[in-house]
């Protein structure tokens, strides 16, 4: 039986969803693991793993691994934009933030790329482009409002303000780099697993000499988490994020993964108790609607 356009829409749609609720349910499972491992470590750990099985995956796949002369330059920054300030960053202020904080942060990266594309690539915001930034920064306040001032003083404290650093920090990187970066002559797995590999190695090493982690602290359920983060985030889900991009139109795809952080929210709430409350659903709805209106501009490439 002939398969038809709408069919095929139809299986990009499920196999976005797959990877939406893939990655969305990796905040929770990252505040999990940080419980007995630091997070440059245990993150660096599932990276370089997940690299190896996507290497696998690639040279089954019958994609070359080889790295052409002349390219590692660039490989190796978008490995820093795309994977370490992103996962590195992104999993450290897990310590500082809540999922809804550090999720809503780090998603506002397509307003970064389109503020970025002005100067580098010359295209100018349009009133929708500035509608997003007013929606995101008003989010942005609404979900920080009572933590920033008390009385007539500031009151966000050191340890939140350096969480609400990295998580800047990872979003504005990732969007310098999806406006820099130029598309590499690798094939799509294989070249994921390139960047999560020297993206995350790195991560590895940091954390053996910064962190010092206990190798023997992970218990049976850190086990489990970090099975969960290879596998699911950082292997089944690259698969159909791929699978998804070659039946939906970038556009399309990259505006379905603002459910992650809204499934990471509500995810976190019910399984780590965190707070979900009329503020955080107002922050969300303001901040999702701005990185909408960016994304019909400027979608930037995705990675969990």
């Amino acid at each position: 039986m002939k398969m038809t356009a709408r069919d095929g829409r139809l299986i990009g749609f499920l196999f976005l969803a797959v990877t939406v609720i893939g990655w969305a349910l990796n905040w929770p499972a990252i505040k999990i693991l940080l419980r007995e491992w630091p997070p440059l470590f245990s993150r660096g750990v599932a990276g370089v793993i997940a690299a190896g099985i996507l290497a696998a995956i690639a040279l089954a796949r019958g994609e070359s691994l080889r790295v052409p002369r002349g390219v590692w330059l660039a490989l190796g920054f978008a490995s820093f934009t795309n994977v370490f300030a992103w996962m590195g960053f992104g999993t450290m202020l897990m310590k500082q933030l809540s999922i809804s904080e550090g999720s809503l942060l780090a998603y506002t990266m397509p307003i970064w790329t389109m503020l970025f594309a002005w100067p580098v690539l010359g295209q100018r915001p349009s009133l929708r482009g500035l509608a997003a930034v007013v929606l995101g920064s008003a989010g942005i306040l609404v979900l920080f409002s009572g933590q920033l001032f008390a009385g007539n003083g500031f009151a966000l404290g050191p340890d939140k303000a350096f969480g609400v650093v990295l998580a800047l920090s990872a979003a504005i990187l990732f969007a310098l780099g999806s406006v820099l970066n130029a598309p590499l002559p690798l094939e799509p797995v294989a070249l994921a697993a390139w960047q999560v590999g020297l993206g995350c190695f790195p991560m590895i090493v940091l954390g053996l000499i910064f962190e010092r982690p206990d190798l023997g602290a992970l218990t049976g359920s850190g086990w489990a988490v970090m099975i969960y983060m290879i596998l699911g985030p950082m292997g089944v889900c690259y698969l159909t994020w791929f699978a998804a991009l070659k039946r939906l139109s970038p556009t399309t795809a990259t505006m379905g993964t603002l459910g992650v952080p809204v499934i990471g929210v509500v995810s976190g709430a019910l399984i780590l108790g965190e707070p979900l409350g009329l503020r955080e659903a107002i922050a969300a709805a303001l901040t999702l609607s701005g990185v909408a209106l960016a994304l019909r501009r400027t979608p930037p490439p995705t990675i969990e």
